[in-house]
């Protein structure tokens, strides 16, 4: 279990970008994890376009932008590029991550269960620490309060 004031959990997924990623190539920076469900979707997509219309006040603030989904590299790029998003996403189809964060959770969707994604968010300062999280998150307006976090709290 993760907890708020602890380290935030370290992984190593593979990039949008072709690379692999660790969180811990970004210390020095805030670092925003949004995990989401699935590329391509409306919720999902309005999401990403929300955090790609903020990117330069996140960037603003020394702070770097990472989507997780189990969707793969080629779907990534479709979604990237359909939409001009400027930060990477990462591919966690194996839910290494996803299961750190304790966001691979049973869900239900007319009736039906299943595994996926609780769409969350997470805030880690420039020393690695999880300072905040958003958990079951609803997408409207959603950005909006995580920046306002960042800009009041991670000066």
């Amino acid at each position: 279990m993760i907890e708020t004031g602890t380290q935030a959990p370290e992984f190593t997924l593979s990039a949008s970008n072709g690379k692999d990623v660790s969180l811990s190539d970004f210390l020095g920076k805030n670092v925003v994890i949004y995990f989401y469900p699935k590329d391509m979707t409306p919720g999902c997509t309005t999401q990403a376009c929300d955090f790609r219309d903020a990117f330069g006040l996140f960037q603003e603030e020394e702070t770097v932008i990472l989507g997780i989904s189990p969707d793969p590299i080629a779907k990534h790029a479709k979604f990237i590029e359909k939409h001009q998003l400027p930060f990477l996403l990462l591919v966690d189809e194996q839910h290494q991550a996803a299961q750190l964060y304790n966001v691979w959770k049973l869900k239900k969707n007319f009736g039906k269960e299943y595994m996926g994604i609780e769409r969350s968010t997470f805030v880690i300062n420039k020393h690695g620490e999880l300072v905040k999280e958003w958990r079951k998150v609803k997408v409207k307006n959603h950005v909006q309060e995580v920046l306002n976090y960042i800009q009041d709290n991670l000066k």
